[in-house]
């Protein structure tokens, strides 16, 4: 692949991208496995409490994942100072939402078990480890806005390294307190908790050391307080629909998840198995599609957006080939996989049975990741906003209930309408970047100042595959 981000190939910046994200989806699995040797509820409760993580961790990452943009953006435009400025902000907003939102979930882990529909059976674990994990969620925002400043600079073997180290010292800890081993005390689903927390807490040690050292100018304490009103305009702009987007997406997953609870612990369990096995499946898809949005942002930024328009097509068939290729190797051996974390028949047949309609499922998400992806990197984020509300409720969760519930299909019901939910989104995020708008926008107001006729004026501005 050649280099077109001053250096910052598309493989060299996806591999350490994979690594880390690869590493993250091995300490979740290391949690469910570990977990399910205390039940089968432990897990379901892992599951659906991570659900709610996950939402929440979008609303305090929103300003990150906008100025993220921008970095690479300003990055390929050689605009280092506002880059600099931009992360500083991303990383503040960050923090100030997720101590909010920590607090919440402390103090508030009883009434929110709930409102996730969670039995009274398993409601004393949700409390657990909602409040102790939950309290420390701050941390995740954090690290994700570090992460994210860092990697758009094009140093993505940083976060690598801290995911690397994060790991082994969960894994470690996981150990100690699920099964007070060398006199530690026996924790249980408690043990999980408290290893999270300080696992993370070495973690956003690491990346902010990385983050200030991440541009020519040291960042110091006194910079956290610098406000430029026109660059924060900027990150609400395309950060708050990439906002809604996300927490629109976690927080549908969340509603099925409450679905889930109402069938029953059993395809609670299934579901929270099987969406560890898919997260390795499209590990390294993902991470070429994070790739090539630092990368497209890098090129548009410079003023390259033929090379922008052709990378993202580019990724998308690498990202379809990977993703099939694990998707084939999963519903070849995934009964035997299933197998390492329960023995429960009615949990394996429930799983063993969406293996096949995964390999429609995960090219799906990787049509909609990849295309929305590259409209993200140029800042067309308030179209996949529109696009993403409108499907994630009336398919997504709508119909999730409809035939889920109602109809009584259970779980495959409403795997087939995520399938739908996921082919959608993708097939609208890919007619949009075919549409060119935003592109053509920027290629005309590039040439306007030398006085270049713009299309329409007797010149075209081409793009092609």
């Amino acid at each position: 692949m050649k280099k077109n981000t001053g250096g910052f190939g598309l493989w060299m910046l996806a591999w350490p991208i994979f690594l880390e994200i690869f590493l993250q989806t091995l300490l979740g699995t290391v949690d469910t496995l570990m977990v399910s040797r205390i039940s089968d509820d432990a897990v379901a409760v892992v599951g659906i409490s991570n659900q709610l993580f996950g939402a929440l961790t979008t609303l305090f990452t929103t300003f990150a994942g906008g100025a993220g943009i921008l970095i690479a953006q300003r990055m390929g435009s050689k605009k280092i100072k506002e880059a600099r400025t931009l992360a500083i902000m991303g990383v503040s907003a960050s923090f100030v939402l997720g101590i909010a939102v920590s607090i919440f979930l402390l103090f508030f882990a009883a009434p929110i078990g709930g409102l996730l529909n969670i039995s009274g059976d398993l409601l004393p674990l949700s409390n657990i480890y909602i409040s102790h994990v939950g309290g420390g969620l701050f941390m995740v925002g954090l690290i994700a806005s570090l992460g994210t400043a860092i990697r758009n600079t094009g140093n993505t073997r940083g976060p690598m390294y801290t995911g690397i180290l994060v790991n082994v010292v969960h894994i470690i800890l996981n150990y100690l307190f699920i099964f007070g081993v060398m006199g530690m005390p026996k924790l249980g689903l408690a043990g999980v908790a408290i290893s999270t927390i300080i696992s993370r807490a070495i973690g956003l040690i690491m990346l902010f050391v990385m983050f200030r050292r991440a541009f020519e100018i040291r960042i110091g304490l006194k910079d956290f307080l610098v406000f430029d009103k026109r660059l924060f305009r900027e990150i609400l702009k395309i950060g708050w629909p990439l906002g809604v987007n996300s927490s629109c997406w976690v927080f549908s997953q969340l509603i099925v998840y409450s679905f889930l609870a109402v069938l029953g612990s059993e395809a609670l369990a299934a579901r929270t198995y099987l969406n560890t096995l898919e997260s390795y499946c499209f590990t390294l898809g993902y991470a070429v599609a994070l790739a090539a949005q630092i990368q497209i942002a890098h090129l548009y930024g410079g003023g390259k957006t033929r090379e922008a328009y052709k990378l993202a097509y580019r990724t998308l068939l690498i990202g379809l080939a990977v993703v099939m290729g694990n998707m084939l190797l999963l519903f070849l051996f995934g009964r035997q996989i299933l197998g390492l974390f329960t023995q429960d028949p009615g949990i394996l047949a429930l799983g063993v049975s969406l293996l096949a309609i995964n390999l429609i499922l995960q090219p799906s998400k990787m049509l909609n990741m990849g295309m929305g992806n590259a409209l993200s990197a140029i800042g067309d984020t308030r179209y996949m906003m529109y696009t993403s509300i409108a499907s994630m409720s009336l398919i997504g969760v709508g119909c999730s209930y409809v035939f889920g519930i109602w109809a009584g299909w259970g779980l495959i019901g409403i795997y087939c309408c995520m399938i739908a939910d996921e082919l959608v989104r993708g097939l609208c995020v890919l007619l949009r970047w075919r549409g060119q708008k935003v592109l053509r926008k920027a290629e005309a107001e590039r040439l306007e100042p030398a006085g270049t006729p713009l299309p329409g004026n007797g010149a075209t501005t081409s793009f092609s595959t």
